[in-house]
Order: C-alpha cells, then structure tokens, then sequence
C-alpha cells in the first residue's frame, strides 16, 4: 500500500520538477575556502534527478588523481560503508544496513523513502550485512588470499578504531569495545558497550564515525542530525549534529563540536594534530545547496547547523561584501575550510603528511542533483596505489 502511494505522489509530482528552473550557477565557484552559492529556492516538491545505477565493466575503474592507480580489491559485498586498515595491513570493512527506521508522520517521508532506494539498492540486496569483513593480502599482489567475517550480527555499524588489544565498533547506538589480537581473523568474544550513543527510533543520521585521538585516551564519534532540517523538532536533537568526546577508561563524554549536520571521515592530521571532518549538508534548497563541507574541527566549536548554511563572511568576497554588517544571529558559524559540491557524501577521507591530502569517497546519496550521472554501486572495495 505504501508503495503505491508513494508511486502515485512521485508520479504527480513529475510534471511540477520538470519546470523547475535550476538556477544553480557555475559549479566550480561553489568548491573551495569561499564559495559562491548559487540564490534559495522554495519548492512545493524539491527537484529530484534519480542517478541511476549501473555496474562495472571489465576492467573499468574510477578516475583518481595523477600519480595513484586503482584496481578492484573485493568485490560481492553488501553495502560496505567504511574501511579500516589494521597495523598488519589487514583491511576490515563495514558492511551495513540502515537500522529500522521510526514511524512514518509525513507523506514526503513516504516518498522520499521510495525516491531514494532506487538510487541506494545497488542491485541484490538480499545477501547477510551488519557485519565487518576481514579482507588479508599476506603476499601484496592485490588480491585477498583470506576473506572472512570478522564480526558479525552486529548494528548497523560504520566507524572502526583500534588502540592497543582493543577494537571499538560504532554501532548505529553505541561504541562496543572487543579485544582483539594480531592476526585474528575472527573475533567470537561478545563486547562490551564502552558507551551509548544517541539512536532511534528515528535515527534518521544513524551512521556513526570513531576515531581516537593520537595519544588514544579519547575517542571521538560523530553523530549526525535527526532529520534535513529540525522538521522532527529540536528535542529529536538533544546531542545530535555534533561530534562527541569520549573518555575510553570511562566512557564518559562530553559535546565537543557542534552545529555539523552529519560528520563523518574523522581523522587527525599527523603534522598539526587537528582534528577534522566531513559534513554532509541539508538538501532540498536548490540543486547546488546547500555545499557539503571538509574542515579542522575546533574544541567547544559551532558551525552553523540548523541556524545558517553558510554564513556571508564564509562566502565568495562579492557575498560577503553584498552582506555588509548584516546581523547572523547570536551564534555565528565558523567557517569551514573546504566547500564541496552538494549531496556526494562523502564518508571518508585520508590526510597524508607534508601537505598531501588524499580522500577516499564513498558515494551514497545523489538523489537531488540536477546534473546526476550514473552511479556506480555494486558492492565493491577499491585498493589505491601510488604509481
């Protein structure tokens, strides 16, 4: 029943998108420390382009950046969301699948459930997932000799972190700790939440990333927003859009950063011990807003989610100037220091020494672009090298 009501409103709603004007401006002047955003647009239906899915050719890969090169590294995998290389240059991914959701309140909620799977899908998804997988290349030609579940019936799980024997698992409503060995291929001993963390029954952002801290007393998790825009009330928000520090002895933790509307890729960078995020940003303002976003992450920071997208003195010199003095409110945002394109999120990324940034990319929502190719989902880990 759901179903077809869901048809019917995205059907209706077809030809009302098709006369939308984009209006989204030139790509390349949203990306970078200041960029141009393109004006609001109010909808009565958002525009929505459905990317749609194919899968890899033979021998066909992703475009990397010069100097790197990119082979398939395992393949037959249900959703792997996140990646962690063990110091035994084990790779362990997440393999997950979105937890039960709340009620439905909403008829959008209806059809953007039914919009989005046929982007997310990815084909046969009826294969077992929650689960982490141990991916082992003992000779180094690139393909996985060992390839085993290494933690299974576990809860929608994402972030991944080590420290000495013990491995901490975010879960989509906590960090469980397990004790783990190197070269274990399979850890059977059950574990031990460390702490909760915010989860239904709506957990609308229900991936949650781990990292710990270089000197690994901490651990930092980062928990995204219970809806686009607050329309489930800002109760739903109590310790949400926000990225939480935690004492590993304890488990106690407090708000370290907040106003980040869905952190994700935590990591440190080696040289200055910052640390930093993604963000993947609100939808539904226009199909260049609103910019997802890469920065360093300040203690005690706010960075403007749900009270502004972007303030002026973070935008182009022309923005910014057009602003003037306007006010922005008693807590204004800090500035992030990379804008991205919208709607790409980005769940990973890696910083490298001297400088050098690589990013690993997992794309997994592009329903609202308006310039949206084919996506490519088809369960798939990629080894990058350096040529």
């Amino acid at each position: 029943m759901i179903s077809k009501l869901a048809r019917a409103l995205a059907c209706a709603s077809l030809p009302l998108l098709a006369a939308c004007d984009d209006g989204s401006g030139d790509p390349k002047a949203q990306i970078g420390a200041n960029p141009e955003l393109p004006d609001i647009q109010q909808y009565l239906l958002p525009p929505v382009h459905i990317a749609r899915i194919v899968g890899w050719k033979k021998d066909e890969t992703p475009t990397v950046a010069q100097g790197l090169q990119v082979k398939a590294f395992a393949t037959g995998l249900q959703h792997p969301r996140f990646l962690y290389v063990l110091p035994n240059g084990d790779v362990l991914v997440a393999e997950s699948k979105a937890p039960k959701g709340g009620a439905i309140k909403r008829p959008k909620e209806i059809v953007m459930g039914y919009i989005e799977s046929w982007a997310t899908s990815g084909g046969n998804d009826t294969g077992p997932g929650n689960r982490i997988t141990l991916l082992r290349d003992s000779n180094g030609d690139g393909v996985p000799d060992t390839q085993s579940v290494f933690l299974d019936h576990l809860n929608s799980p994402f972030g991944i972190a080590l420290v000495g024997n013990d491995l901490y698992v975010a879960n989509a409503d906590a960090i469980v700790r397990y004790p783990y060995t190197e070269g274990d291929t399979r850890i059977t001993a059950p574990g031990t939440v460390l702490t909760p963390l915010p989860g239904g029954p709506i957990n609308h952002h229900w991936t949650k990333s781990v990292v710990a801290s270089p000197d690994g007393s901490k651990l930092y998790a980062g928990v995204g927003s219970n809806s686009n825009i607050t329309e489930n009330g800002m109760e739903a928000e109590h310790n949400r859009a926000a990225i939480l520090e935690v004492d590993r002895a304890s488990g106690r933790w407090r708000v370290f950063a907040s106003g980040l509307r869905n952190p994700n890729g935590l990591s440190f960078e080696p040289q200055t011990g910052a640390l930093w995020t993604v963000v993947n940003e609100r939808d539904e303002l226009g199909p260049d807003l609103v910019p997802d976003y890469m920065t360093s992450v300040k203690d005690g920071g706010f960075y403007g989610w749900p009270l502004q997208l972007l303030r002026p003195a973070c935008r182009s010199p022309r923005q910014a100037a057009a602003a003037g003095s306007r006010r922005q409110g008693d807590r204004a945002g800090l500035c992030p220091e990379l804008a991205c394109r919208p709607a790409r999120a980005r769940l990973q990324h890696r910083l490298q020494p001297a400088g050098r940034l690589s990013r690993w990319r997992l794309r997994r929502r592009a329903w609202q672009l308006e310039q949206a190719g084919a996506q490519r989902l088809q369960g798939r880990v990629r080894a990058v090298h350096r040529r």
